[in-house]
């Protein structure tokens, strides 16, 4: 709740801070550009922030102008209405902000090949991005695409463990891992490798999963569906021999058919599999050793995504070095995730996405540059 009025506060204070340039040109000529809203942004709303996700694109297209269309997801919607509701009662004019309601397939894919729309943000699979990029081509419409994540932690030998320990748990079980960018793997060291494995180990063990009221360690899925696939995303990490380092449980009063998952921590894990490969949405975290930085940056790199980083080394040095090579569009050292990180534009490279969303950046996506040249002799 903090982060979404955060959200809310920081664009309503941003909206008169983005100006234009003035751009030296030829002799008699003043040339300057301005920044204007693109019109009708529509909103692709995933299920797993609601209220902050939709803070955070509703905050930047209503700043900078942009009337908004928003579709949240089917297992996800009551926030998202009831916002919009209070946007009307503080004052907010009707037909500024609009909620749609529907399944992605008939309301999300109308809404996005629109031709009344004129910019697209969307936060979800790679798949579904893909579908929604695509519609929004037959209009020739631009759009924001945040599109998950398969995050690395890189501790090093020279590494704080005991700060560490607590930033690499936390990191997989938010949300119960359902967080786009979660810090789904660890790359180790291998001077460190044991010591670590061993203690995240002991720590996976002693997390339980149940209900919100119970006050554990992390909550349910979403549904039935996300259960079901992590579910089988695990049992085919086992069944192709990737080792079990440690689970977690699901607490004993935790009602019968409740979506509970319990962490499961794998070892070693080669690089090419699925599990270290593919955005399990769920509380798994694999580990990798590795020797030097060349191999840790090989291996940080070594996936479709491109999201977030985390770095874990006294080295300054190194911080910058590795932070450079490191494809992800943010970088975080000693430390993982900056408490919604409101400020920080956030995005990703390769399958993560493209164009950038909190922060600053976020309005340059939510406004077209327009160039203005007087000729004045």
């Amino acid at each position: 709740m903090t982060a979404t009025m955060r959200y809310y506060e920081f664009y309503g204070g941003a909206g008169d801070k983005i100006h234009g340039d003035t751009i030296p040109f030829l002799d008699g000529y003043t040339a300057l550009t301005l920044r204007e809203p693109h019109g009708v942004v529509a909103g692709i709303i995933p299920w797993n922030y609601p209220m902050q996700i939709l803070a955070r694109v509703a905050g930047a297209a209503l700043a900078m102008g942009n009337t908004l269309v928003v579709k949240p997801a089917e297992d996800a919607s009551l926030t998202t209405i009831r916002i919009a509701q209070l946007a009307l009662e503080a004052g907010v004019p009707e037909g500024v902000f609009n909620v749609i309601t529907g399944y992605g397939r008939d309301a999300g894919a109308a809404l996005s090949s629109h031709p009344l729309v004129d910019y697209v943000t969307f936060t979800g699979s790679p798949m579904t991005g893909t579908a929604i990029q695509q519609a929004a081509a037959v209009n020739n419409r631009g759009v924001t695409m945040e599109l998950g994540g398969k995050s690395p932690q890189i501790v090093f030998a020279d590494a704080d463990v005991e700060a560490a320990l607590p930033v690499l748990v936390n990191a997989i079980i938010q949300n119960g891992g359902q967080t786009c960018s979660a810090g789904s793997r660890v790359l180790i060291e291998k001077p460190l490798y044991e010591q670590i494995a061993s203690a995240l180990a002991e720590r996976f063990s002693a997390l339980v999963a149940g209900p919100h009221d119970a006050d554990l360690d992390l909550g349910p899925l979403i549904n039935k569906s996300q259960q079901t696939r992590v579910a089988a995303m695990i049992a085919a990490a086992r069944e192709a021999g990737v080792s079990v380092l440690a689970e977690g449980s699901v607490h004993v009063d935790a009602p019968a058919g409740g979506y509970y998952q319990a962490p499961v921590l794998f070892g070693a894990v080669d690089p090419r599999a699925a599990v270290a490969q593919e955005e399990v949405f769920g509380p798994v975290l694999t580990l990798f050793p590795f020797e030097g930085e060349e191999e840790a940056i090989r291996l940080a790199n070594g996936t479709e995504f491109g999201l977030v980083a985390g770095i874990w080394t006294k080295d300054g040095a190194r911080q910058h070095r590795v932070a450079k090579r490191v494809r992800a569009g943010q970088v975080f050292i000693n430390g993982y995730g900056a408490g919604g990180g409101i400020e920080l534009p956030f995005g990703g490279f390769k399958k993560s996405g493209h164009g950038r969303e909190k922060g600053f950046e976020a309005l340059y996506d939510m406004s077209a540059t327009k160039t203005v040249v007087f000729n004045h002799g």
